[in-house]
C-alpha cells in the first residue's frame, strides 16, 4: 500500500516511520528547508532527533506530491496540529478518504475534527487516530496501542491493514465523537495534573501528591466522559484507549508537553515562558477554553477544565485552582 503522511512533526514522523516499515511512505514537510535537513541527515533533528529514519521513507516538500502518492488505493494521514487540518482538508482531491492523527478542537470554530470535517468537505470519508502514544516510542517501535474511529467501517479497516503490526495495534470504533474528546481533554486534564506535582515539587517535598493526583486523574475522566455523552459521544469509549489509556499516559508521563506545561506554571514561569521552554505544540493550552465555552452551552460542569482556563488566562495561580477544587461543596460521585 502508498501512504502519504502530511506533516513532519513528531508524530507525523514516528507514524510514517512505524508505516514505512510494511509499506511505501511519502512524508510531507510543510518548510523546504526542513524536507532538505531530514533527507540529508536521515534524523528529524527539529522534533525526533532520538531516532535514525528508515531509508525507505521518502521525504518531500511538495503537496502535490504527496497527494499524487496516495492518488490510487492509498492512506492519506494527516499529521499536523489542529490549527492546520482545515487547510489540509480543503487541499484533498474530490473522493479522497483521510484519517488525522491530531486532536482538540479547533479555534475559534470550535469544532473537533469530525465536526469540521463534515461542515467543510461533507464528500470525504474520514477517520481518527488516537489513543495513549508518544511520539518517541512509536518510533523507537515500542509496544503501543491505538484506536482508529471512523464512521465508515472500511476506512477503519483499511486503516488496521496499513498501520498493525508486532509493535503496534490498532482497534477499531464508530465513536468518532467519544475518541475525539477524549484526545481533546486529555490534554487539558493533563496541564491540571502537571500544575498539581509541580506545586509538591516546588514546596520541597521533592514528590508530588499521589493521592490527589488519583483523584484529579478520576474526576478529570468524569468531566470528559459528561462532555462527551453530550455530544453524542458512547459511554463505553471513555474507558478504552482513547478515554481512559491517553488521559492516564498523558498526565503523569514524561514526555507530555501538555502534563510539562503544567509543572511549570507551577514553577513559577508565565504562560508565554512555559510554552518557550517546551518548544513544541501544546494542544491542551488551546483546547482548554474552547471546551469550556462548549460545555458551559451544554449546560456541562467541568470544575477542572475551568480552573485550567483561569490559569491560562492569568485570573488563578496553580496554588489557588487547586484550593478552588478541593472546597467544592460535597456531591454524589457520578
Amino acid at each position: 500500500m502508498k501512504i502519504s503522511v502530511l506533516g513532519a512533526g513528531a508524530w507525523g514522523t514516528a507514524i510514517a516511520m512505524a508505516a514505512a516499515t510494511q509499506h511505501a511512505v511519502c512524508l510531507w514537510a510543510r518548510n523546504e528547508a526542513h524536507a532538505r535537513d531530514i533527507t540529508a541527515a536521515r534524523h528529524n533533528l527539529r522534533y525526533l532527533p532520538e531516532v535514525t529514519l528508515p531509508s525507505q521513507l521518502a521525504i518531500v516538500a511538495s503537496l502535490p506530491v504527496a497527494l499524487s502518492h496516495v492518488a490510487v488505493d492509498g492512506l492519506l494521514i494527516i499529521a499536523t496540529p489542529m490549527s492546520g487540518l482545515r487547510a489540509m482538508l480543503q487541499a484533498l482531491p474530490a473522493g479522497q478518504s483521510a484519517v488525522w492523527l491530531c486532536k482538540g478542537f479547533e479555534a475559534g470554530s470550535g469544532l473537533l475534527g469530525h465536526e469540521l470535517a463534515r461542515r467543510i468537505r461533507p464528500d470525504l470519508a474520514c477517520a481518527v487516530l488516537s489513543g495513549p502514544s508518544f511520539a518517541l516510542e512509536v518510533a523507537r517501535a515500542q509496544p503501543t496501542a491505538l484506536v482508529a474511529a471512523s464512521e465508515r467501517a472500511d476506512l477503519a479497516s483499511v486503516i488496521v491493514g496499513a498501520l498493525h503490526s508486532d509493535n503496534l495495534r490498532i482497534y477499531t470504533s464508530s465513536d468518532i465523537v467519544g475518541v475525539e474528546v477524549g484526545g481533546a481533554l486529555k490534554n487539558v486534564l493533563a496541564i491540571a495534573t502537571g500544575m498539581l506535582d509541580g506545586m509538591a515539587a516546588r514546596d520541597g517535598t521533592g514528590a508530588p501528591g499521589l493521592n490527589a493526583r488519583a483523584a484529579l486523574i478520576t474526576r478529570g475522566l468524569a468531566e470528559m466522559t459528561r462532555l462527551g455523552l453530550a455530544l453524542g459521544a458512547k459511554a463505553e469509549t471513555f474507558m478504552g484507549l482513547s478515554g481512559l489509556g491517553d488521559l492516564v499516559l498523558t498526565a503523569t508521563g514524561d514526555l507530555s508537553r501538555n502534563r510539562k506545561v503544567g509543572l511549570a506554571l507551577a514553577s513559577g514561569l508565565s504562560l508565554p515562558q512555559a510554552l518557550a521552554s517546551l518548544g513544541h505544540v501544546a494542544e491542551g493550552v488551546y483546547t482548554a477554553r474552547v471546551a469550556a465555552d462548549r460545555a458551559l452551552q451544554l449546560g456541562v460542569d467541568m470544575p477542572i477544565t475551568q480552573c485550567v482556563v483561569e490559569v491560562l488566562e492569568g485570573r488563578l495561580q496553580p496554588v489557588a485552582a487547586m484550593a478552588q477544587l478541593m472546597t467544592r461543596q460535597s456531591r454524589a460521585e457520578v
